[in-house]
């Protein structure tokens, strides 16, 4: 069974994960339209707040592990 902190990792990483493709998509300007393009901004902020909030509270557990965190994800750097 996955603990806690694991859990929380994980989701931070998933998070993380989203956040970077959006902005690979933002990027590539593949965007069909501006009503597209609002949404996926709105996503992305959601995403980085949601992240920043679960990243805050990880850092006050004592199990924290910023290595953890700092890689993004696996399968971010298995696309690479």
């Amino acid at each position: 069974m996955m603990d806690v902190v694991a859990f929380a990792q994980h989701v931070y990483r998933v998070l993380r994960q989203r956040e970077d493709d959006i902005k690979e998509v933002l990027a590539a300007d593949g965007l069909p339209n501006w009503e597209e393009y609002k949404k996926l901004v709105g996503e992305l902020r959601g995403l980085s707040y949601a992240a920043d909030e679960m990243r805050a509270l990880l850092e006050n557990h004592d199990d924290y592990d910023e290595d953890a965190l700092s890689s993004r994800s696996r399968r971010a750097e298995n696309k690479r």
